[in-house]
């Protein structure tokens, strides 16, 4: 057994609460004891007799420090790029002159499958990292890019695997083959939603937590939406949806229904949807980059006023927003949603894990992990400031891995 005390922390967010002259004792890989520094205990039954016997002390010279950010929406299983369809959507192309240039979800598609494993790992690792230096220690990892049974678990393997190398996040995988309908499937909707729920406890088995659907009529309907999730309910899978269909059609409203995990990119919503969602608790995951070039936003402050959980994430993805960085998020938040800077630090923190279904992540509390960001700040404002707030440690588990 291995106690660190963390002591002169000018600002510490524990992702409930703020306090000042903070400290916190660490125990293995969990946190012990945290609070105010005044309050710091000489003794803590179970961890040590006396204050003096702590083995290691580490001050963290008055800077500001919260849990390890949780970003709770990703796509990072993916190869190649689409940097040609950015560029020309920024030059005003529609989506049907893109996909008529071979872009779209299916080019990435065709790259993904014709990509060696090892080099698809690689990238991937490459990724995750990025996540690691920039304070993200979880990070929800979809699937999406094979859109076949073996392709789709071979992803959540790979996944798995790369969560166990040294210095990468904590990942939640989402199986996530319900992302478009494969060109093999063309014209077949229905008969490749019924494929993908038969692939769904596989999926379970290899070491997928849960499924997400992109609820749109264009790909995949709020039936077809609600037929997966059910299926993947039954599979032991926690239930997400890609509510961001325009026009709507009923998906948050059925999301909500189905008391989902999340919901996920709600551009499009009235307030009976909003009800629907306090009135579940459902909690909303926005990604601010993909609203930012969207050009549509979520009613953030009407979920919030209404008692909606939010969580937030960089929506990583080959075709749209190639951020890892969950601070830029944050920034873009309180930009963009008038979120204060402690509600986007909450959705960022505690409103990821709990769009996840964590218990140990997102909180410093005692019994959680000990997984910890001390930033290049003194206060919790540079993050409305800074527009990608710098780290300057990171412990996932009481490791040091930056």
């Amino acid at each position: 057994m291995t106690v660190r005390l963390l002591t002169n922390i000018g600002r510490l967010w524990t992702g409930t609460d703020l306090l000042s002259n903070a400290a916190m004792l660490l125990r293995d890989d969990r946190v012990a004891w945290v609070g105010a520094a005044a309050d710091l205990p000489q003794s803590l039954p179970g961890v040590i007799d006396d204050i003096v016997d702590v083995d290691e002390v580490e001050n963290l010279g008055g800077g500001l420090v919260t849990p390890g950010l949780v970003d709770a929406h990703s796509h990072p299983v993916y190869a190649g790029n689409r940097y040609a369809e950015v560029a020309m959507r920024a030059g005003g192309a529609t989506m049907a002159e893109i996909s008529g240039a071979g872009g779209g979800v299916a080019s990435t598609v065709t790259v993904t499958r014709g990509t060696d494993p090892w080099t698809l790992c690689n990238a991937v690792r490459e990724r995750l990292r990025r996540w690691v230096l920039s304070g993200c220690t979880t990070v929800e990892t979809k699937t999406g890019y094979h859109l076949t049974r073996d392709g789709e678990l071979a992803d959540v393997r790979l996944l798995r695997s790369l969560e166990e190398e040294p210095g990468m996040p904590r990942l939640h995988v989402t199986f996530f083959a319900a992302h478009a309908v494969p060109p093999e499937y063309f014209g077949r909707p229905h008969d490749y939603v019924e494929a993908v729920a038969s692939w769904l406890g596989d999926a379970a088995q290899a070491g997928a937590e849960g499924v997400d659907v992109y609820c749109d009529n264009h790909q995949f309907t709020a039936e077809d939406a609600q037929r997966l999730l059910a299926a993947g309910r039954t599979a032991g899978l926690r239930t997400h949806m890609h509510a961001c269909a325009r026009p709507r059609h009923g998906a948050v409203r059925m999301a909500a229904d189905m008391q989902c995990d999340s919901v996920d990119l709600l551009h499009d919503t009235d307030e009976d949807d909003v009800l629907a969602l306090a009135k579940t608790g459902t909690p909303v995951v926005a990604c601010p980059t993909t609203s930012l070039l969207e050009q549509r936003r979520p009613p953030i402050r009407a979920l919030l006023d209404h008692g909606v959980p939010v969580a937030l994430g960089t929506d990583h993805n080959p075709g749209q927003s190639g951020a890892t960085s969950l601070p830029l998020a944050i920034s873009l938040a309180v930009s963009m949603f008038g979120m204060s800077v402690l509600e986007a630090l909450r959705a960022a923190t505690a409103g990821g894990a709990l769009a996840l279904g964590s218990t140990d992540i997102g909180v410093l509390a005692p019994g959680r992990y000990a997984d910890i960001v001390q930033w290049d700040a003194d206060h919790e404002g540079a993050f409305a400031w800074s527009y990608g707030l710098n780290t300057i440690r990171v412990w996932r588990g009481g490791e040091t891995i930056r």
